[in-house]
């Protein structure tokens, strides 16, 4: 899909579907924290006020090294960060019509002190822009890090069309360079201010040279762009709404459509906010940027794929998985992750500004004269076929869907201190895609399911399962199962959007238990301090 963000695309289990053409795939837990099953529902608003509260919005689809790892401590450059006070105005008070105001930047990431070039449109006389860096600041969510000039404001020339491939650019003059000298590693929000009162995104990552020692959060801009309609155009429709007239390849040279940053903070945004408030080592980066220097994963103790993380290159997933065969615990929070395999192009800059996905029209694709193999199709799809199960342990299966989010395994150590028991249920906690384990699909062994929710998406009964794995360098991978996972995180706040009807007790469930998994990948290969899984999906599935 793309305009909506509970996409209208069929699910990716029906062999026939065709988003406007396009096929799909074929106990009783105990309290170890001290609080018993019902004072820990009970006081659910209370416990996880101290989360990010985020938007909501839905999905898309049819269908390292080997240096030490160390122990997670409250040190390192997050640590020191929270502690400057935070600042309460940072959100988008009047968004104002499209053309009100609007840009973008010509690098998806910086590091601290680089020099980028912002591109503004606005029919305002001027403009100002204000940079946030994201965080927990004591609950304020982010700091006033960096405010430019008074920038006299134009309106930028129509954007162009390559007809080849239906890519919008909007080939804008620039507006105005900054360097981000001061500006600490994280993720950033810069507010474009124009002097009719109207506001919008432009988001950024200052990214970590090396994440030694430290979780590594991985944002997720391609899928970002995929999903972007900004001058009539997506990977999903065209400016008619057809998938037949969807763009082939689409470009960072174009503003995000909507608030400027809309998947940002649906999906990644209460992520952030949570990590920086346990006061683990963190480190930030994007995919794309792991596609291009896989060194940035070298001895994490963790990496994190955010709740919709669904564009990959194969460079990305190989040094993913190469990372996790060192000792590298994984945690895709979301669904539908890694699941379109898709290449970048680089701009004459030597940036990354065009993301290629032909999806079902890949044959006509001319890259393929000369790298067959190279299909920007789905990754369960020849050729080249190699389903995303291999990495993240379970398989994408369907859209749309809204379930109950059922435990399976209490006793499993992600759920500690949440007091729940087998049969517990979250209204809506599954959606609006979901993932499963599907052993038709390499899947890795042992893995156990520690929630098998039943659902029904378009009229076919069904699972969603969060499981978990480990591999023999002693890296855990946990799947949550679910793209409303971060979503849960924010759960009943009613900031910033929908909620899904999830309440208070789902965002105190989904909060802890978040905590527990990256608690404890933070502290190094989870084998070493956590049970190993009990491969339970022949019980589970009989």
């Amino acid at each position: 899909m793309a305009h909506d963000p509970e996409r209208q695309e069929p699910a990716a289990d029906d062999p026939d579907a065709d988003p406007q053409g396009e096929p799909g795939p074929g106990r009783a837990g105990l309290d170890r924290a001290g609080l018993d099953r019902r004072h820990f529902l009970g006081a659910a608003a209370a416990g996880a006020a101290s989360v990010a509260a985020v938007t909501v919005a839905a999905c898309d689809s049819g269908s390292g090294g080997s240096q030490p790892r160390t122990g997670a401590t409250r040190t390192g450059p997050a640590v020191a960060e929270s502690a400057h006070p935070g600042t309460a105005d940072w959100r988008i008070a009047s968004q104002g019509p499209q053309e009100a105001v609007e840009g973008y930047a010509d690098k998806v990431s910086v590091l601290p002190g680089e020099e980028f070039t912002l591109y503004v449109s606005t029919t305002a006389p001027g403009f100002r822009v204000s940079a946030f860096r994201v965080g927990w600041y004591g609950g304020a969510q982010a700091r006033l890090v960096w405010q430019s000039d008074r920038v006299a404001g134009r309106t930028q020339q129509r954007p162009k069309l390559a007809v080849d491939t239906r890519t919008i650019t909007a080939d804008w003059e620039p507006s105005l360079q900054v360097r981000a000298d001061g500006w600490p590693e994280g993720a950033y929000l810069l507010r474009l201010e124009a002097e009719n009162g109207n506001q919008r995104y432009v988001p950024l990552v200052v990214r970590s040279v090396s994440a030694v020692g430290r979780t590594l959060l991985m944002h997720a801009p391609a899928t970002w762009q995929a999903y972007n309609t900004w001058g009539g155009y997506s990977l999903y429709e065209g400016r008619d709404g057809t998938y037949t007239h969807r763009a082939l390849a689409v470009s960072f040279d174009r503003p995000y459509d909507s608030n400027g940053a809309e998947k940002f903070m649906v999906y990644e945004r209460a992520l952030v906010v949570l990590a920086e408030r346990l006061g683990i080592p963190l480190a930030y980066t994007t995919g794309v940027d792991v596609h291009l220097a896989h060194s940035v994963l070298r001895g994490a103790t963790a990496a994190i794929a955010l709740g919709h993380d669904e564009y990959w290159t194969p460079e990305q997933r190989r040094y993913v998985a190469q990372a996790r065969d060192t000792g590298t615990n994984l945690a895709f929070l979301g669904a539908n992750t890694c699941y379109r395999r898709v290449r970048l192009e680089m701009a004459p800059t030597g940036a990354v500004r065009t993301v290629v996905c032909y999806k079902t029209d890949y044959p006509v694709d001319p890259y393929l004269i000369d790298h067959p193999t190279m299909a920007t199709t789905d990754f369960r799809h020849r050729p080249g076929a190699d389903p995303e199960s291999s990495l993240t342990g379970v398989i994408y299966e369907g859209y749309p869907t809204d379930a109950p989010y059922v435990v399976e395994q209490p006793d499993h150590w992600v759920f500690e201190g949440t007091g729940v028991r087998r049969g517990d249920s979250f209204d809506h906690l599954v959606g609006v895609e979901y993932d499963r384990v599907t052993p038709d699909f390499p899947t890795p062994k042992p893995i156990e399911i520690v929630a098998h929710s039943p659902l029904v998406c378009n009229g076919r009964h069904s699972h969603a399962d969060s499981a978990y794995y480990t591999v023999p360098s002693g890296a855990g991978v946990f799947a949550s199962g679910t793209m409303r996972w971060v979503e849960g995180l924010m759960a009943g706040t009613h900031d910033d959007g929908r909620d899904h009807g999830m309440d208070a007790r789902t965002r105190a469930f989904v909060t802890r238990t978040t905590e527990n998994v990256l608690r404890a990948f933070a502290q190094g290969p989870a084998v070493k301090h956590r049970p190993a899984p009990t491969d339970n999906v022949g019980t589970v599935y009989a």
